[in-house]
């Protein structure tokens, strides 16, 4: 395969993590991969981690910036690859990842952005519960979250450079400006294959400032609709929910236990795990 695949690493005190994340880059079978870590200066180890798997790199720094999104943009203006990705230094690529991915942007040259599907777990690698996406729908994006899983999404460097990549004015909800501003430009395409497996635990940054990365999602939101009075806010946002549900019923997304929750209109993890995060953005 002939597609360089840039995958950039924004690392910071999680070292527990990061052993895990970078086997799951450098292991995998494709021939060409570009690997950056941008690590802000982390005492707690991971630049020591780092530096032992430098053989693997094509760059790497240690040193203190101004948050993750910093971290990101300083990666992608490194990156040389004609595909691009992150991949947060607490989650995981499946092994057959990136080969799958490579293999997709060249059967299908007038794609510029994918999305796969992710399973969630837990801070010690314990499966949550599979998530399975649907293809692209604007109005639930809108309306009720962003349900595009992070690190199981790739585009091409021309679709990055042509939005003018990354904006650092978002810190939580960064994937969330990209993406809509990428399905903007370009029609999002969704592969059913895992991709990627993403961790949710206490500590992680976007569960800890929930309310800050919810007012930058609304604030991308509001560059695309006037402000809904509460009551049309609810009606949307009810329509959307079902429309969601609907559409993971007919193409299958559902775990038994999940379509069990929704049939007996319960309110439990798997009926909440979808609205953790806006989706989050790390």
């Amino acid at each position: 395969m002939n597609l360089k695949i840039s995958v950039v690493t924004p690392s910071f005190e999680q070292a527990q993590f990061l052993p895990a994340t970078m086997a799951s880059i450098h292991e995998q079978s494709y021939p060409n991969i570009e690997h950056i870590v941008i690590d802000g200066g982390s005492t707690d180890g991971s630049a020591e981690i780092v530096k032992s798997n430098e053989d693997h790199l094509a760059y790497w720094i240690s040193e203190q910036d101004d948050g993750q999104t910093d971290a990101l943009i300083k990666g992608f203006e490194r990156s040389t690859g004609d595909i691009q990705c992150w991949l947060n230094s607490d989650d995981l690529f499946e092994p057959w990842t990136l080969h799958e991915v490579g293999r997709y942007f060249e059967d299908h040259p007038e794609v510029e952005f994918v999305y796969g599907d992710s399973t969630w777990i837990d801070q010690d690698g314990g499966v949550i519960k599979p998530k399975r996406e649907h293809y692209f729908n604007r109005f639930i994006w809108m309306h009720d979250h962003n349900f595009i899983p992070q690190p199981s999404t790739f585009w091409r460097r021309s679709l990055y450079e042509r939005v003018g990549g990354l904006d650092s004015h978002f810190d939580l909800a960064m994937d969330a400006d990209l993406w809509i501003r990428f399905a903007d430009e370009t029609k999002p395409r969704h592969v059913r294959r895992n991709w990627s497996r993403m961790r949710f635990y206490p500590e992680q940054k976007n569960t800890r400032f929930r309310a800050a990365s919810l007012e930058e999602v609304e604030a991308i939101r509001g560059r695309y609709q006037q402000k809904d009075s509460s009551q049309m806010s609810r009606v949307k946002t009810a329509a959307a929910r079902s429309t969601r549900v609907g559409l993971k019923l007919i193409t299958g997304c559902y775990s038994t236990q999940e379509l069990k929750l929704h049939l007996n209109g319960l309110r439990g993890r798997g009926w909440e795990s979808d609205r953790l995060n806006d989706h989050r953005p790390d």
